[in-house]
């Protein structure tokens, strides 16, 4: 079990990597200075990493593919989870292999879409294609089981953890949006990539808790919307700080979006509005749902407590 908390805690973990490598490392940005922002037909930032998460979406397919001619299309998986669990992948292919990944390091707002579809997006898309169902169905019977022992103990954890999963969420939005942090992400591949593994875990750890409300109510409506409501204030915070700041907060790009045709100034205010309105629409889209959730629940009490009260008025 020691093993499986060091790694649900990683995304909080990741979250404060900024701190031990900003002060020795940020000026290391200047190894950028000489190359060419690339054209949108070359933007490709395809790597050996990306092979794990596309076999996940392989075996999704021929597990949807599976389940679906033995119980019936929409069976099992709705065609709406199925939509939205290949919308996920499609927004995740956009982060981090054409073209946002290869633009980010020309342009902030680039950047920052990068991080808002990897944290706000990708994650409540992939998880409400209920992945690890597609994935079991194109296992053997034997592989199947071997993986619901290992990802139910870790789910529940997760799913009831909430909090954890907001401190963690807030505090990988914020401190990896630090400009030494940016600096030193941008110098450095290896902190680069453990950037964006944290947006990744961050995001998932996150909708988990909260998808496990959405679809279980019961386990408590009030926790999940102080969560969104949270995360929202904190991301529409930090939008602000970039979007009305007066000067330009990250050097790096004030050298480099001029080369895409950017003002530095006006390239971070756009990557605030990303952050500060478009990112923040998951985020109420879950809220609206949990307070439908809640008033549903309300009605139903009402309802039943009505109901039994006409008898004992007969009496």
């Amino acid at each position: 079990m020691s093993i499986r908390v060091a790694l649900v805690c990683l995304p909080a973990l990741l979250a404060f990597a900024p701190g031990a490598w900003a002060q020795p490392r940020i000026s290391a940005m200047a190894c950028y200075a000489g190359d060419a922002p690339p054209a949108l037909a070359q933007a490709w930032t395809l790597s050996p990493l990306l092979l794990p998460p596309a076999l996940l979406l392989v075996l999704y397919v021929a597990g949807l593919a599976r389940l679906w001619r033995q119980a019936g299309v929409g069976r099992g998986i709705a065609r709406w989870e199925a939509a939205a669990f290949l919308a996920g992948a499609a927004v995740f292919f956009l982060a981090t292999a054409w073209p946002l990944d290869a633009f980010g390091a020309w342009s902030l707002a680039a950047h920052m879409g990068q991080h808002m579809l990897l944290l706000a997006v990708a994650p409540p898309l992939l998880l409400a294609g209920r992945p690890l169902a597609g994935i079991a169905h194109a296992l053997p019977r034997a592989g199947s089981r071997t993986l619901h022992a290992w990802t139910a103990p870790a789910h529940r954890w997760l799913a009831a953890r909430l909090g954890l999963a907001t401190l963690a969420h807030a505090g990988v939005l914020v401190l990896w949006h630090v400009p030494a942090a940016i600096a030193v992400a941008l110098s450095n591949p290896l902190l680069h990539f453990a950037m964006h593994l944290a947006f990744v875990l961050a995001g998932l750890w996150f909708w988990i808790a909260v998808w496990q409300r959405i679809r279980e109510p019961d386990t408590g409506v009030a926790a999940g919307l102080v969560a969104l409501v949270t995360v929202t204030v904190v991301m529409g915070f930090t939008g602000a700080l970039l979007t009305f700041s007066p000067r330009v907060l990250y050097p790096a790009y004030a050298l480099r979006a001029p080369l895409l045709g950017l003002d530095p100034l006006a390239d971070q205010q756009l990557a605030g509005l990303l952050m500060w309105v478009p990112s923040c629409l998951p985020y109420l889209a879950g809220g609206l749902w949990l307070l439908l959730h809640g008033f549903q629940r309300l009605q139903r009490s009402h309802g039943d407590a009505e109901a039994g009260a006409v008898p004992g008025a007969g009496q």
